[in-house]
């Protein structure tokens, strides 16, 4: 019996160190890839292992009327078609299990929805052009995407809700459409706070910086009460906390290593939403080193 029950709390501690162990790296990151043309690489962005999504920055153009226009900034120009290139880098990247997706929107650009009709036709401008869809002119070449992101930070909040709904009822079409999202932490967001309640998205990151009343300063208090927010009151399947890759990479809420890993993380990983972390973006990840810096405690 004695050697039974060694062998039993053996394997009970094996079962509790593994735990241990997934838990210290059960997050995913998500890195925003696209507006700087010295950050290298979709492809090397992926290779390094680093990130589970890679968020193609921006389609800052569309809606009312307008014809959509990608801008990848240095990377490519897509006025001469010369971001079909990156197909070859977007199926190297989902080869290796990441989903790649197309953020709309952005901090500047020309965007808006004028009715749940222009909507209808922004998701089907996305669904043929982007997703699983068909058309003669697509504008990053043959790779399907794996969904769109809702990076809304300016023009009008209506309508957002029914973009999401129309894309994801592509879903049905056999593959899935990923819907993600990066709201301002200041509850609710002032842009997409409507759409997010529609429970149609897979994963929010929440920009936990740039926004002083609820980003993380020497202490912990406002960003764990906006964390406890979004996560009990968004119905999406997984939050993350959305930080700069650097100091240099937004106007505050850099979080240094040591804290994120010390304190931020320990206070927010107990939630059964918690996804990771989205860091903006790969250009500063790839100056700073954050993402290796962070990856086996996220």
């Amino acid at each position: 019996m004695s050697n039974l029950a060694t062998s039993l709390s053996f394997f009970t501690l094996t079962l509790l160190a593994l735990a241990t162990c997934s838990n210290a790296g059960s997050g995913s990151i998500a890195i925003y890839w696209g507006q700087n043309g010295n950050e290298g690489t979709l492809a090397e962005a992926c290779a390094t292992g680093n990130y589970e999504f890679a968020i193609l920055a921006f389609l800052p153009t569309f809606g009312n009327g307008q014809t959509p226009m990608i801008n990848l900034a240095g990377h490519c120009d897509p006025y001469s078609d010369g971001c079909t290139k990156l197909s070859s880098d977007i199926k190297s990247c989902q080869a290796k299990g990441i989903k790649v997706l197309l953020s709309l929107g952005g901090g500047a650009g020309s965007y808006s929805l004028a009715s749940p009709q222009d909507a209808r036709q922004v998701a089907t401008y996305l669904w043929n052009n982007f997703l699983g869809g068909q058309s003669p002119s697509r504008p990053l070449g043959p790779a399907v995407l794996d969904g769109i992101d809702f990076d809304i930070e300016g023009g009008s909040n209506l309508y957002w809700d029914d973009l999401a709904r129309y894309l994801k009822g592509y879903s049905n079409k056999g593959q899935k459409v990923y819907l993600t999202a990066a709201p301002q932490c200041p509850f609710p967001d002032a842009w997409i706070g409507n759409a997010l309640k529609t429970g149609l998205f897979d994963n929010v990151w929440v920009q936990f910086y740039n926004n002083p009343p609820c980003q993380y300063s020497s202490e912990i208090t406002n960003l764990e009460d906006a964390w406890k927010q979004w996560t009990a009151d968004i119905p999406a399947n997984k939050i993350f906390l959305g930080l700069p890759a650097s100091p240099a990479a937004a106007g505050s809420g850099f979080i240094d290593v040591n804290d994120l890993t010390s304190k931020v993380l320990p206070a927010i990983k107990d939630s059964s939403k918690y996804g990771g972390v989205m860091l903006w973006s790969r250009y500063y990840d790839g100056q700073s080193g954050y993402s290796s810096s962070i990856k086996s405690h996220v």
